[in-house]
């Protein structure tokens, strides 16, 4: 009795961690597996107001020293990737080498 009872605690333990890890995770990316949270939606707004376009993903990045990159659709319907910084300072901004242009 004492094993199965110490066997159904342990499993519990694993499925409370298994779901407060996905909630975790949940927390900090949005449906498209991107950023969110505080520094990300510093960075889409600085994104906004450098291209005036519409964000399409945010994520962490690494690239030309950057913390952020968010990919916007500029008004005139390109893509662009802004690059910024930790404190969502813009850094570069490129045209996306994925449109081909």
């Amino acid at each position: 009795m004492k094993k199965r009872m110490a066997g159904a605690i342990a499993a519990g333990v694993v499925a409370v961690t298994a779901f407060t890890g996905a909630a975790a995770m949940a927390s900090s990316n949005d449906q498209e597996g991107g950023a969110t949270g505080p520094g990300a939606d510093q960075a889409r707004a600085a994104a906004i107001k450098e291209t005036g376009g519409t964000v399409n993903a945010v994520e962490r990045d690494g690239e030309n020293g950057a913390t952020w990159e968010v990919e916007v659709t500029r008004p005139d319907g390109s893509i662009a990737d802004v690059r910024l910084d930790a404190n969502a300072k813009v850094i570069v901004v490129e045209t996306d080498a994925e449109q081909g242009h």
